[in-house]
């Protein structure tokens, strides 16, 4: 039998790779998606991977067309995928009051959100027909409550979560499942040059164990560690005076223009 396959976003560092080399381990083929496909064909050929077993997509997950194009692709070479994960995202801090920080936030929706739209778009409908897959969507413990300077990010998780929990509305009974699972903090190049603390900073590698086991079990819905869980459910029942007072003083994310 054709092992199962796998499509990722933003396979080229971090958690997209880790889950990458996870699903290789467990005998999946692999559709792996990135701007920078060199380093996922430099990974994999390090790792080991045997090159039938992979496919490598270049795409812009930012541009709705890009990815769109790669999820076709994806399937005109290598079939439907069982699963899909919408992994590929970016972080930085805004200013409302700075013009160029807006721009900076329309970035952070394109690719957050929409980008996420647009890599299980092409799948959808494939998916139905076949009566089977499953849509992942990677949010963030960020989404479920505003931090200060984290403005674009934090709103772009919460718009994902809230988006994939209307998709699997959507497509309930029709065979294709939808999960969100939602990393605290991972020890990744997007979180490495915070300047604040980091509770239950996790490697990638762990969390990419969890994830696959949340979503093998078919879990709709999943924070990882469950420690982060439990802080997010904490801070989102504290009152707002109380919320904004324990944060008062917190360093912010870098903005786009400024040095570490």
């Amino acid at each position: 039998m054709t092992p199962p396959l796998v499509f990722i976003t933003g396979a080229s560092s971090g958690i997209g790779q880790a889950l990458a080399a996870k699903y290789h381990r467990a005998g999946w083929r692999l559709a792996l998606v990135a701007r920078r496909t060199q380093e996922i064909k430099l990974w994999a050929e390090a790792i080991g991977i045997s090159a039938d077993s992979y496919e490598i997509y270049s795409a812009d997950v930012s541009s709705i067309d890009s990815i769109v194009a790669a999820g076709e692709a994806c399937m005109q070479r290598q079939g439907v995928p069982d699963v899909v994960i919408a992994n590929a995202g970016i972080s930085v801090g805004v200013d409302t009051a700075v013009r160029a920080d807006l721009d900076a936030m329309a970035r952070v929706f394109a690719t957050n959100t929409v980008g996420a739209a647009a890599t299980f778009q092409p799948f959808v409908h494939a998916m139905v027909q076949r009566g089977s897959g499953r849509l992942v969507g990677v949010g963030s413990v960020a989404g479920i409550r505003g931090l200060p300077g984290h403005g674009a990010y934090c709103a772009s998780k919460a718009a994902l979560i809230s988006y994939c929990e209307s998709l699997r509305g959507e497509l309930r009974s029709s065979g294709v499942d939808v999960s969100t699972i939602c990393p605290g903090y991972i020890d990744t190049p997007l979180t490495q040059k915070n300047r604040y603390a980091m509770p239950f900073l996790m490697r990638p590698d762990d969390f990419a164990d969890k994830a696959f086991a949340a979503i093998q079990s078919g879990a709709s819905y999943r924070v990882i560690p469950w420690q982060m869980g439990v802080v997010a459910k904490v801070l989102r029942l504290l009152p707002n005076p109380l919320f904004d007072r324990l944060l008062a003083g917190r360093p912010r994310k870098h903005r786009q223009t400024e040095a570490d």
